[in-house]
């Protein structure tokens, strides 16, 4: 074979991390009116490419690309067929459970300012991590949901921690996206997967546990193996892998990506079709039929093959 396909072709960029809502409108104006996203596109799309790619007969999805600082959200609307809200008993210990970390200025203020647009708590309130972490001391962080239920965090980094740009002077209070998180039921496994298939780098490791952590996830006697990776640019995505308690249901295994609880992270590689490849051969569950080419390339890229992570978190790799 051509080098090409002997070598992986590695993801150059988290690009965008999406979920799927119910109402495109409303998860709109909460986006933009309570956390300062701006909206940057707003298509329909429709046909066969995307029923393959999506793994979804019959559908016709709205999706609309919002960006806070450096970092993208996707959210997409399926206008046909509709599917299940977010498990009303979900818990952050869940393997469905995925969210972006939100970058704030100042945590007080922020937490005022959710409070005041009456978000749904998924924390208890802020909390700050202790110092006897040396990895996460200092760190303030705060759990709440979406309209439709999705967890979001807000995160305060100290002095000293997290990338050098969320301490440059700024005006705003919502800066941009640090990571997405998803839930693991093993982080060796997961690293097989990210780092070894994908090419992400380990950015950092910690291990949580405390009340702090128990209150911010509000997971009693929780214990967690926090593991971050990264790209070469774009949000990192980070596994929170529950060493206590070990009660998290898994992923559901007839979810689809029409279901609330579809969250898919977009990652950017200079060749698809390699890395499907390479996919396949490590028996990982693909939700597209191998690579798919779009005529048009309304959503952003020409080639896209969409794959199931070893616990069922979705990650879409795109080639523009």
């Amino acid at each position: 074979p051509a080098p090409s396909t002997q070598h992986l072709a590695p993801i150059l960029a988290v690009d965008a991390v999406g979920m799927t809502v119910s109402d495109m409108d409303r998860s709109v104006e909460f986006y933009t009116k309570v956390l300062f996203f701006e909206k940057v596109s707003d298509v329909e799309v429709w046909g066969t490419e995307y029923e393959h790619l999506q793994g979804l007969f019959g559908l016709r999805m709205r999706v609309v690309r919002l960006k806070l600082g450096d970092e993208a959200i996707e959210l997409s609307e399926y206008l046909a067929p509709q599917g299940r809200p977010i498990p009303v008993d979900s818990r952050s210990n869940d393997r469905w459970f995925q969210h972006i970390a939100i970058i704030v200025n100042d945590m007080d203020r922020a937490y005022t300012w959710l409070r005041q647009h009456k978000v749904q708590h998924a924390s208890t309130g802020p909390q700050r991590l202790p110092d006897w972490n040396p990895n996460a001391g200092g760190i303030q962080a705060f759990y709440f949901k979406d309209p439709d239920g999705h967890a979001l965090e807000i995160l305060q980094f100290p002095a000293g921690k997290g990338d050098r740009k969320w301490h440059r002077a700024s005006d705003k209070l919502f800066l941009g996206i640090d990571h997405t998180a998803i839930v693991v039921a093993d982080t060796d496994a997961s690293l097989k997967f990210y780092r070894d298939l994908l090419g992400l780098r380990i950015a950092g490791t910690s291990e949580n546990h405390g009340p702090e952590q128990e209150h911010l996830n509000n997971v009693f006697g929780a214990r967690l193996r926090i593991t971050a990776l990264r790209a070469a640019e774009g949000p990192g995505i980070e596994f929170l892998e529950y060493l206590a308690p070990r009660d998290g249901r898994p992923y559901p295994e007839d979810a689809r990506a029409n279901d609330l609880l579809h969250w898919q992270t977009t990652l950017l590689t200079h060749s698809a079709d390699p890395l499907t490849q390479r996919v396949g051969e490590g028996a990982y569950n693909l939700l597209s039929p191998g690579s798919v080419s779009l005529s048009n390339p309304q959503l952003g890229f020409r080639k896209a093959v969409t794959v199931r992570d070893p616990d069922g978190h979705v990650m879409r790799i795109v080639e523009k």
